[in-house]
């Protein structure tokens, strides 16, 4: 049994990993910003340093897994990025730090885990600047670098879509913006592997399968029992929307030391797995 503690335990994948790590029998410390989760959840907030030491000095975890991140806010995923590891470092905890494809030009045809960052917007940067801290301070962390994170319905991806088909929102779904998205259940529980495993570095977990953010938005449309031709269609490349437009992650290189198969979109949305 480890004692583990997760720091963004509110968010989509923060609660799946704290559900995946307690049904098997680990001691779990959540954290939260602004929503309380259940009654023994920390609150945190991870731009304020001396807290986030205070609290892995009395938790004394095994294990940190830091899936906390906001946006908008570089405070958060870069500084907070970097008091998660000077904390996991004095306390001599492992680290699993969760990292984004945001960190990437899409210049490239695809990224392995040896690929640098490039990144071309705030939130890319941040996120790139927090991995160049987890290196200098925890050199034996695991960074786990994913990309669109689906299931349980409950996803910003998911919401979207469902407030597109509905009239609720105006916009559209672009179709020359390709991600690798990942089951939540799938991303948690590699997580949970690679927090046990010994080896440090970057890891690619994302799904198997390139897709465009339409032809995300169609599986879930049919899924969830919604009318895909209520989904309009466009191109990034003509938004004028900062960020890249195709981001592939390769995965191969760490899948092939995981239990969890990673799956692709078409299999756990189009089969109907929420």
């Amino acid at each position: 049994m480890l004692r583990l503690l997760v720091v963004g335990g509110g968010g989509l994948l923060g609660r799946e990993v704290v559900r995946l790590a307690r049904r098997a029998g680990h001691s779990v410390t959540a954290t939260y910003h602004q929503r309380p989760i259940g009654t023994d959840g920390r609150r945190l907030d991870i731009r304020d340093r001396a807290a986030v030491a205070a609290l892995v000095a009395a938790v004394r975890p095994e294990v940190i897994v830091n899936a906390a991140y906001r946006q908008a806010d570089w405070a958060t995923t870069a500084d907070g990025g970097m008091h998660v590891a000077a904390a996991a470092a004095e306390a001599r905890a492992r680290l699993v730090h969760v990292s984004s494809d945001a960190i990437f030009s899409g210049a490239a045809d695809s990224y392995d885990e040896g690929t640098a960052p490039d990144p071309v917007t705030p939130y890319g940067a941040a996120k790139a600047a927090a991995e160049v801290a987890v290196r200098g301070l925890v050199p034996d962390a695991v960074i786990v670098r994913t990309s669109l994170i689906i299931g349980a319905g409950t996803s910003e991806t998911e919401r979207y879509v469902h407030d597109l088909a509905t009239g609720r929102r105006s916009g559209a779904l672009f179709t020359d913006d390709i991600r690798c998205p990942v089951h939540v259940g799938d991303l948690a529980a590699a997580v949970l592997e690679l927090a046990a495993d010994p080896h440090p570095g970057v890891r690619n977990v994302a799904g198997s399968d390139p897709i465009s953010r339409h032809q995300l938005g169609l599986l879930i449309a049919r899924r969830d029992g919604l009318d895909p031709a209520a989904l309009p269609a466009a191109l990034r490349a003509h938004s004028g929307l900062p960020g890249a437009l195709a981001v592939r992650l390769n995965c191969s290189a760490t899948q092939a030391g995981l239990v969890v198969r990673l799956r692709g979109a078409h299999e756990f949305v189009g089969a109907g797995t929420a």
